[in-house]
């Protein structure tokens, strides 16, 4: 069972078409900004030489950018391997633009927090289970909903003024940062309860595509550039991957709005392809047209369009060293480190050893000596270069 951010996405079928919320486990994310999924998908998957997984290339990279700092102290933190699905968190990670029908916008984070409470396996219990239960947390889930049970998850929002955003102590846009809750508390708006299992896994779940570009009226993507490349990234995968009428499979299809517009036939088409019907709008045939209530909201733009400096620190270790003194306790802290120090110690580049140190030594002195300490390095290497 590896370490890993796991995915939590839901699909919401409602009158005006699907909603997908493509979300994570983890409420912050390793970097800010698309351009570089693919650098940090190659760092953690195989040497492109020995193929095999090398802590050297994923260390390198975490090294070399500050903004992953939060989320690397997730990853290998108790949260970095839940105790099956049940019981650990979703969140949106993103920002996003909700607005209503006076024209008022907010911006808005999106929390699922689940009801049979947090719960973690410590890693030598999870290597045990990784030989003789590979597949443990759909198997939890399964059996749990197969004998009765339901797994539920209360979701939350939190709201922040349009106008706020623009004056906030951190970047609202940033997925690498959170809001504190002191500053936006959560917000109760549903709950998530599943009851049923899919009678045929490959059909309803294999099948099932996400994509955060599939949106409803009073809901808009942010300035979020993390956002803003999955938004194409995640559509763009699914015709890929199931063809151009993924849309029509009954698992993806939003039934109560019906699929009504004027795309035609592609692989897999599952009825008369629209027939002799016109296939452009607008027409003399009574064919759909377009709809005011889908029109995205005004959106004021001021000021220089420019590329995002991914290396500008922008408070990159503020929060990771509030995670770590605020919110583990003393024997969190303690794994949190000895599962560092496992990792790390497999890098036998020291500079790069040295840059990972430093950037939790910026987050939480403490934090960063200790790890100096246990990994043998030269704490005046560590502090050198700090401004």
């Amino acid at each position: 069972m590896e370490r890993d951010l796991r995915g939590f996405s839901v699909k919401f079928y409602t009158e005006e078409g699907n909603y997908d919320l493509v979300a994570n486990s983890s409420p912050v994310y390793f970097i800010r900004d698309a351009i570089k999924f693919p650098d940090l998908i190659h760092a953690l998957r195989k040497h492109p030489q020995s193929n095999y997984k090398d802590p050297t290339s994923a260390w390198d990279f975490w090294s070399l950018m500050p903004e992953s700092t939060h989320s690397v102290m997730m990853l290998f933190s108790d949260r970095g391997i839940p105790y099956g699905y049940r019981h650990m968190n979703g969140y949106g990670v993103h920002t996003y633009k909700w607005y209503n029908k006076d024209g008022e916008s907010y911006w808005v984070k999106m929390h699922l927090i689940s009801q049979a409470g947090i719960k973690n396996f410590d890693v030598n219990d999870s290597e045990l289970l990784k030989k003789v239960q590979p597949d443990f947390a759909t198997r939890d889930l399964f059996d749990y909903i197969q004998q009765g049970g339901k797994a539920e998850w209360k979701m939350y929002v939190q709201c922040m003024p349009y106008d706020d955003a623009w004056k906030y102590r951190f970047s609202p846009f940033d997925a690498t940062k959170v809001w504190y809750h002191s500053d936006y508390p959560l917000i109760e708006v549903g709950k998530l309860v599943l009851d049923r299992n899919p009678a045929n896994y490959f059909a309803e779940v294999e099948q099932v595509a996400f994509s955060p570009s599939h949106m409803v009226p009073g809901i808009e993507p942010s300035p979020d550039k993390l956002l803003q490349g999955r938004l194409i990234s995640y559509l763009d995968s699914q015709n890929h991957r199931l063809g151009g009428n993924y849309r029509r499979l009954p698992i993806n299809c939003p039934y109560r709005s019906r699929i009504n517009n004027y795309q035609r036939d592609g692989q897999f088409i599952m009825d008369d392809g629209g027939g002799s019907r016109p296939n452009y709008e607008p027409n003399s045939f009574m064919g759909p047209l377009e709809d005011e209530d889908f029109k995205e909201c005004p959106e004021e733009i001021t000021g220089v369009v420019g590329r995002w400096d991914q290396y500008n620190p922008n408070e990159d270790f503020e929060q990771p060293g509030e995670f770590y003194r605020r919110v583990l306790n003393e024997d969190e802290k303690l794994r949190l480190i000895r599962n560092i120090v496992e990792s790390l110690g497999q890098v036998k580049i020291e500079d790069i050893k040295i840059r990972a140190v430093r950037n939790f030594y910026r987050s939480d002195e403490g934090l960063g000596t200790k790890l100096c300490n246990e990994l043998n390095l030269n704490i005046r290497d560590i502090v050198r270069g700090i401004q």
